[in-house]
């Protein structure tokens, strides 16, 4: 799994030119999920991300966590990470998972942040979304699953 995780003020998705879901302070992650990942990949990840030391704490320093400062997430579903562009122009997405596997290592990530105690919204799964993001700092961080078992 690779994940985008950006810090925001505020973060909307918008379907069809209608807000679909919104969240105030907290983390953007977009979320690509590969062939060979798992639950566990899921969960790790869920865990690593709300526990992030990526906010500031009083004294200006990046030391709070999601869960610190009770923020919610917005999870997005993102194919197009997986994308492999070494070769030609086109991105091939041979490295994404199929949908079916992919919706459920989704919805189990959501469901492990949402056990945690944060308050969720999400995008909606392979439809076409406008995500709206005022990124806070900037701050923006990658994971995939080599990094959230550690």
């Amino acid at each position: 799994m690779i994940a985008v995780i950006q810090r925001v003020a505020r973060c909307a998705v918008r379907i069809d030119d209608r807000e679909h879901s919104s969240i105030g302070r907290g983390l953007l992650v977009l979320l690509g999920v590969g062939p060979a990942d798992g639950e566990a990949d899921a969960g790790a990840l869920a865990d690593k991300i709300v526990n992030l030391r990526i906010f500031e704490d009083a004294e200006g320093k990046m030391n709070a966590s999601l869960l610190d400062i009770g923020g919610q997430l917005m999870a997005v579903s993102q194919f197009t990470l997986c994308a492999d562009c070494r070769r030609g122009r086109r991105p091939s997405f041979t490295n994404a998972a199929p949908p079916e596997l992919g919706e459920r290592l989704y919805d189990r990530f959501v469901g492990a942040v949402r056990d945690k105690g944060v308050a969720v919204a999400t995008g909606k799964f392979g439809a076409k979304m406008l995500v709206e993001i005022a990124n806070d700092g900037p701050v923006t961080i990658t994971l995939d699953t080599a990094f959230s078992h550690k």
